[in-house]
């Protein structure tokens, strides 16, 4: 009957970016009681350690900074001569401070705080055909965005009745026919038109082909 090892079972990894075979390799090196091996054994796990990792390691920094996770690896346990200055533990010992994620309130998820941005500024704007037009894009675009996270159709009176509500009222538009079709939609179903010119060009080609 085998006995599994489970990852939760075994020693912490101080690293574990660096996997578990670095970290084996470093607490072996700990037990190598002459220095001089020791100190062999700590250039040998840098030198793997720059291979598995994918940055360039021609540079300085790069170096000091595989020496830097040799220590951290072995909770700076591993007393070697490096040619750096060993980092002190104390640097490493104070977290990050928790970055705030911006909080902010959208009332029609599957929209977006951004559709609601476009619509406070199509309420700004003032009355008249540029307004309409704003209007009337927001709106075809409410209703492609609301098509894509909900797959029923959806008739132009509830996404009317959103932009009534997003705007406070203030946008009341009834009996208005949106449309849901892709802005700037290539030419000839669905292809491109460069698509369609390489058609046409190499059709003329074989036209030409069977004049000889």
């Amino acid at each position: 009957m085998f006995n599994h090892d489970y990852n939760t079972q075994r020693p912490h990894l101080f690293m574990p970016e660096h996997g578990r075979y670095i970290q084996e390799m470093v607490n072996h090196a700990m037990t190598i009681a002459d220095r001089e091996e020791r100190n062999k054994a700590a250039k040998t796990i840098v030198q793997v350690m720059g291979i598995l990792n994918p940055q360039p390691s021609g540079s300085e920094d790069f170096k000091q900074k595989l020496w830097t996770h040799l220590f951290l690896v072995s909770d700076f346990k591993l007393d070697v001569d490096s040619p750096y200055p060993m980092p002190e533990p104390a640097t490493f010992a104070t977290k990050p401070e928790k970055v705030k994620y911006p909080r902010k309130d959208v009332k029609y998820g599957h929209y977006g705080k951004t559709i609601e941005l476009m619509v406070a500024k199509a309420v700004s704007l003032p009355d008249g055909e540029e307004k309409n037009a704003i209007i009337l894009m927001v709106a075809n675009l409410m209703k492609r965005m609301y098509l894509t996270w909900n797959r029923d159709s959806v008739t132009d009176d509830v996404i009317l009745g959103h932009l009534k509500d997003m705007s406070g009222g203030k946008i009341d538009w009834k009996d208005v026919q949106l449309s849901t079709q892709n802005m700037g939609k290539p030419q000839g179903q669905g292809q491109s038109q460069g698509q369609s010119f390489k058609k046409k060009k190499f059709k003329k080609h074989n036209q030409n082909k069977k004049r000889f």
